[in-house]
């Protein structure tokens, strides 16, 4: 045979080796089989055992199983995230200096909330005898308190306060009547709902009855809000609020340094650049005069414009 030569035909297939015998077919036209027209050539070997080694994470196989895996990996509920167990607990952080006429009233309001919750007070070296009054009567009304030994301003208060919480979310309460703690559900919700990491509770956002607050009062905090949504890139309506929930894993991200009042334009600052969800919902407010004890002033909101240029521009 020379290379160029056609292959001869395959020989004919012969009986028990898997071909049609060469009898006579019948009438129909179909050959008739036999039990040994389907007999292997050797006897048939013990069936191997799986080896996942070999089977599944060979160089061969691991493209052709991948989907698969993928598929296993997405049907099988226990590889699916599940929700946390029962309620997100509640820290609130009240901050208090010389209260002494309102506390009592504050820890009832705040006990009263029906949600799983710790209660942490920070007394700023109040001298009125609000923390004797935090020290004995009122014992048993709060689950921690700290006592700062010279007076260092609200958000330094709030910096310990946020040390010694160990709720899923952390709220911050004054002490003072002018905020209503039964409004933390509407805040509470979006979080513990998965909808907002953060949540402001805005006196003027619009709802459908309102106060009618000073002009003057209303006028700083409008302007604040806004120059801070100039380099925040935010879209609030009150920066100034005291009422912001914080899921407590963001809240361990911000390194906070304001003592005073500046802590609410710094901490909006730093959500902000974290890139987190925020939400604002509206809030009632009751506020009280400078002769009731109010104490923010015209210098604080000078720093405030201050704290708002340093952490959305200098400072991080």
């Amino acid at each position: 045979m020379t290379p160029d030569s056609p292959a001869p035909p395959p020989p004919p297939p012969t009986p028990g080796h898997g071909g049609f015998a060469s009898e006579p077919t019948p009438a129909g036209g179909t050959p008739e089989l036999s039990p040994g027209d389907f007999a292997p050539d050797t006897p048939s070997a013990k069936p191997r055992e799986f080896d996942a080694d070999r089977d599944l994470t060979s160089a061969g196989a691991d493209e052709a199983n991948f989907s698969l895996r993928e598929f296993d990996a997405v049907a099988d509920p226990s590889a699916s995230p599940k929700p946390p167990a029962g309620p997100l607990r509640l820290s609130i952080v009240i901050p208090c200096y010389n209260e002494q006429k309102s506390i009592r009233d504050i820890l009832e309001a705040v006990r009263k909330v029906n949600l799983p919750k710790e209660i942490i007070v920070v007394d700023d070296f109040s001298k009125d005898g609000t923390r004797d009054l935090l020290a004995g009567e009122l014992k048993g009304m709060y689950d921690k308190l700290v006592l700062h030994e010279k007076n260092m301003g609200k958000g330094a208060a709030l910096r310990t306060g946020f040390q010694h919480a160990t709720g899923d979310i952390v709220i911050v309460q004054d002490a003072d009547l002018e905020y209503d703690p039964q409004e933390w559900t509407k805040l509470y919700s979006l979080i513990s709902d998965g909808r907002a990491d953060v949540v402001f509770g805005s006196r003027f956002a619009p709802r459908e009855n309102r106060p009618v607050l000073k002009f003057w009062h209303t006028f700083a905090n409008r302007m604040l809000t806004r120059l801070s949504n100039m380099f925040s890139d935010l879209n609030l309506t009150d920066m100034e609020t005291c009422y912001k929930m914080f899921r407590r894993e963001i809240l361990m991200k911000v390194k906070l340094k304001e003592n005073r009042f500046g802590f609410e334009p710094e901490i909006t600052a730093k959500v902000a650049r974290l890139g987190v969800r925020i939400y604002e919902v509206p809030i009632t407010y009751h506020p009280r005069s400078w002769k009731q004890g109010k104490k923010i002033g015209l210098k604080d909101g000078i720093r405030a414009i201050w704290c708002i240029l340093k952490y959305n521009i200098w400072s991080h």
